[in-house]
């Protein structure tokens, strides 16, 4: 039987109880009723993947017979952090990570920082665990506190970038986190849409407890393939690899993998980033154009998102939907209400267009 577990507000505040669907993500925003929309729900990078890696994953097709080998795309994982492959496991997707994660280790008092990505609390749910939550505030620019966390926690799961306020966390503040005895997640899903990866953890060996997982869907548009990977001590590896179904990880996605941590790949992803963040600005600085209405963008924002407070928000939705758009609606996470969006970033005409959908919809909703 699952226990509702009481919330912790960021500064150690009153039970804050909240009950939203953590089942509910992006996706749904633009399969409810099949109408063609322009996609500002999802978080994978549009126009991907690109063709180089769809023609490599399609020549894998051929070797289909067999059962899948990862040992050259775990090889490759590991070369590009500088770490032994004994401190990789391949997984299909970080979904799957967290899974993992929630049945293999043994913890008493696991503790979610949210607003966050809600799969790992759900998860954790899912296999027995009570599960805390740490709820960090706008009016602090949903920034970490970590002395928020309680001491006695022994799982701790952190997003960074986190989805969906796009705070990126100083390093810092995350290894404070660490202690003995402690499992430290911190969610990368995003990272290498950060340009320089600045404040990422990824590859380092001298934080104890330290679990790091990253994806592939994101960046190269690989949602449907399934494909990223956990860092973390051997020991860790081994304890989540017992609990993984044997070949986990199809050929096709361990040819992705292998691809996309390439010099090449991630020469192509690094110029990515920069032009996200450019994209980033552009979006923001339209949406600061409605502050009148009432239209505020949390911040600052870091991630290939922006969190977006507004009047009607849900009215907003239902209105942009009208017009092509779909939007993630953010009340689905903890700590968030009706009166958050969440909105991807995408390329200089899609979010034109959307800010004028974004003008016509404030105003009919209001």
């Amino acid at each position: 039987m699952h226990t509702e577990a009481g919330d912790r507000a960021g500064s150690g505040g009153p039970d804050l109880r909240h009950h939203p669907d953590l089942r509910h993500h992006g996706d749904a925003e633009v399969r409810d009723d099949g109408s063609a929309l322009v996609d500002l729900a999802v978080n994978v990078r549009a126009d991907t993947p690109p063709a180089w890696l769809r023609e490599h994953v399609a020549a894998s097709l051929g070797s289909l017979a067999a059962y899948p080998d990862g040992r050259a795309a775990r090889a490759a994982v590991a070369a590009r952090h500088g770490l032994p492959v004994e401190r990789v496991l391949l997984t299909a997707g970080a979904a799957e990570a967290f899974v993992l994660l929630a049945r293999a280790l043994k913890v008493r008092r696991p503790v979610v920082v949210h607003p966050q990505f809600t799969e790992p609390e759900a998860a954790l749910r899912d296999a027995g665990h009570t599960v805390d939550r740490v709820l960090l505030r706008d009016a602090d620019g949903f920034r970490l506190d970590p002395a928020a966390v309680p001491e006695d926690a022994d799982l701790v799961v952190v997003g960074n970038p986190t989805n969906p306020t796009s705070v990126l966390h100083p390093a810092a503040s995350l290894t404070e986190l660490a202690r003995p005895g402690r499992t430290l997640v911190v969610d990368e899903a995003f990272m290498d849409a950060v340009p320089g990866e600045r404040e990422a953890l990824a590859g380092r060996t001298d934080v104890p407890g330290l679990v790091v997982l990253r994806s592939l869907t994101k960046t190269w548009g690989l949602a449907g393939l399934r494909i990223g990977y956990v860092l973390a001590a051997p020991e860790t590896v081994t304890e989540l690899e017992r609990a993984q179904p044997l070949w986990p990880v199809s050929t096709p996605a361990l040819a992705a993998a292998e691809a996309c941590v390439t010099p090449r790949a991630l020469a192509e992803a690094a110029h990515a980033a920069h032009r996200i963040a450019a994209d980033r600005d552009r979006l923001v600085a339209g949406l600061a154009e409605f502050a009148g209405a009432g239209v505020r963008v949390a911040g600052p924002a870091e991630g290939p998102f922006v969190l977006v407070r507004l009047p009607d928000a849900a009215a907003v939705r239902h209105r942009l939907r009208a017009l092509g758009y779909a939007v993630r609606r953010g009340d689905t996470f903890p700590g968030l209400g009706e009166e958050w969006l969440r909105l991807a970033v995408r390329d200089r005409a899609t979010t034109d267009g959307f800010l004028r959908a974004l003008g016509r919809a404030v105003t009919e909703a209001a």
